[in-house]
């Protein structure tokens, strides 16, 4: 099913490989690592539920996050079974090995399904609702998912179901916890006084 579609995206990696550059290399791949099993998400994660006044966008974006691991390391990632691009290409050169299979990304998910949760989520006068920390939020999510073709351990498509699946979770996210919030804020009816 893949064979055409591997070949194709293969010389998209192949070029992409002409851009590696050796200082360039360990920083690219610090960076990816911290996404491994969503690390440097799951670690933001808990910075927002430590603090009362963040702790509604940090359960908005752990929501987020177990959906993104159910959709894509559960459910997709077995269903399609897709090899890593050095697996089905042969001069295809990676700089990390990875255990799972292919499609779609699980760093790239899990970075987009933080990044719009926190996006849809009502920080207010923390530090959360600031601009410049929901502007961060989303480069992170890209470079983790430009970092996955640069390292090559995805094709595109990979990258791009990643980024699909993960906007979905961090919606998804985004919706349960302001279902749940709800449902716990909700002013108890009046009750008449005793006679």
């Amino acid at each position: 099913m893949f064979a055409a579609l591997n070949l194709w995206e293969a010389h998209i990696l192949a070029w992409i490989e002409t851009l590696r550059l050796p200082f360039l290399d360990p920083l690219v791949l610090f960076f990816t690592h911290l996404g491994d099993s969503g690390f440097l998400f799951v670690l933001l994660t808990l910075l927002l539920l430590i603090f009362p006044r963040t702790r509604r966008v940090g359960l908005a974006t752990a929501l987020a996050l177990v959906c993104s691991l159910v959709f894509t390391n559960l459910l997709l990632k077995n269903l399609v079974h897709r090899l890593r691009p050095w697996e089905a290409v042969d001069f295809l050169r990676n700089l990390v090995t990875e255990r799972d299979t292919s499609f779609p990304s699980g760093h790239t998910s899990a970075a987009f399904a933080f990044a719009l949760a926190f996006l849809r989520s009502d920080g207010g006068d923390t530090w959360a609702g600031r601009t410049w920390a929901k502007v961060t939020a989303v480069v992170l999510a890209v470079c983790m998912g430009l970092s996955r073709l640069y390292v090559g351990a995805h094709y595109p498509t990979d990258v791009l179901a990643g980024f699909v699946v993960g906007d979905l979770a961090g919606l998804a996210g985004w919706y349960l916890s302001t279902r749940l919030t709800g449902a716990f804020s909700k002013p108890r009816p009046p009750t008449d006084p005793p006679d």
